[in-house]
């Protein structure tokens, strides 16, 4: 019975703490509020962005010709190096057209080489005066074209081979195979992603951030190069949760706003040694950030009114002045860095800001005290209070 009573004291003063907070607080009489004094101190926040992941280099394997695939060279996941066969596609048409060109080839090969001959007799013939000058003439131009029709047969040979050659589908670079969606036999054509080859050894993670971040960022450090140099060090927590191993660092931004998101984005570089991380997948970017001699407050204690933020300090004859402040964009969700309005010394309150209005003349407690006064009032109710502050 009595830990019963103990647990519904302690639900009960969890309760009126949620009230004490920006929402409200609980009577205490005298207007006593709790209020507590700005002091410096060091604080690692930290902003998180949503990023996708991709390889350094995310390649579409094609096909240059039609024709029924005949053998399938890789497996799914297979690392492959830069000029690795893939995929050989029926080559009996294109083997039969480089034996035909290269027939060509030794047929104007023969022919030039007579006319060679005829031509360089008939310059002997012209110097001995036995033929004249439109025999030498002719022979000379019979030459020349057998010449011109070689060079044809041969780039014919030529455009057989190089056609013959795509018949071998090939890494274009060293990387992860992805899926094979099309099996031995399948009839492929440029139309048909035969799969994809990923460079996976760096993965490049791409997030956005708005436009008014970037924008303060950029100005604070004198520009879009000077904003990427003076970037932290990066952290990636990935789908299940858990934080990568390793650190990346922005290389990249982009020059162009989304005007559909308002946002601008950002390429981040990880290395991937391991090959924990893959092509396609998604993630989250942590930015760390230190600060040093700030001035840091909870979000709870801070009224945001039209975009503007503002706090209730507490002069020396105790009453309440309502006072803008200005707090870093970048926050870790809990707590604010203030960069302008507020100073060491100053005193401000920390629960029940709702209920405040400025000049108010308040009896300022320590945090400690409002704390113990909760448990006081959470032991001194009656069963129907409690069932009126469980209403509320």
């Amino acid at each position: 019975m009595k830990q019963n009573k103990t647990m519904l004291v302690a639900a009960v003063a969890t309760l009126l703490m949620s009230c004490g907070g920006g929402g409200g607080r609980p009577t205490f009489g005298d207007n006593e509020y709790p209020v507590e004094t700005v002091s410096v101190q060091d604080a690692s926040l930290q902003s998180t962005y949503p990023a996708t992941i991709n390889g350094i280099q995310d390649v579409e394997i094609r096909p240059k010709v039609s024709g029924f695939l005949t053998q399938v060279c890789v497996s799914e996941g297979q690392t492959v190096n830069a000029g690795q066969v893939l995929f050989v596609i029926d080559n009996e048409t294109y083997q039969a057209q480089v034996r035909q060109a290269q027939a060509a080839v030794n047929t104007a090969q023969s022919g030039m080489k007579t006319a060679k001959l005829t031509f360089e007799n008939t310059k002997q013939l012209h110097a001995n005066k036995v033929v004249g000058d439109y025999e030498l003439q002719t022979a000379e131009n019979t030459y020349l074209s057998a010449q011109a029709q070689l060079a044809q047969a041969q780039a014919a040979l030529a455009s057989a081979q190089e056609a013959l050659s795509f018949c071998y589908v090939k890494s274009p670079a060293k990387g992860v195979v992805g899926t094979l969606p099309l099996k031995k036999g399948a009839l492929v054509s440029a139309s048909n992603v035969l799969t994809h080859v990923s460079d996976i050894s760096t993965m490049d993670v791409y997030f956005s951030m708005t436009e008014k971040d970037m924008l303060t960022m950029s100005q604070a450090e004198g520009g879009l190069k000077s904003a990427v140099e003076a970037f932290p060090a990066l952290k990636l927590q990935l789908a299940d949760g858990t934080v990568y191993g390793y650190e990346g660092h922005v290389t990249t931004i982009s020059g162009v706003i989304d005007r559909s998101t308002g946002s601008v984005q950002l390429k981040a570089q990880f290395p991937n040694p391991d090959k924990l991380l893959k092509s396609g997948g998604s993630g989250t970017v942590i930015i760390p950030r230190s600060a040093n001699a700030a001035i840091i407050i909870p979000q709870t204690v801070v009224m945001e009114v039209q975009n503007k933020k503002f706090v209730y300090l507490v002069n020396d004859s105790n009453k309440v002045q309502y006072t803008e402040i200005s707090v870093d964009p970048q926050t870790d969700g809990n707590n604010y860095i203030v960069t302008s309005g507020l100073k060491v010394g100053d005193k401000y309150v920390t629960n029940g800001i709702t209920k405040l209005t400025d000049q108010m003349e308040i009896v300022p407690i320590t945090p400690q005290r409002y704390q113990e006064k909760i448990q006081e009032q959470a032991k001194a109710m009656t069963a129907s209070d409690i069932v009126n502050a469980l209403k509320k």
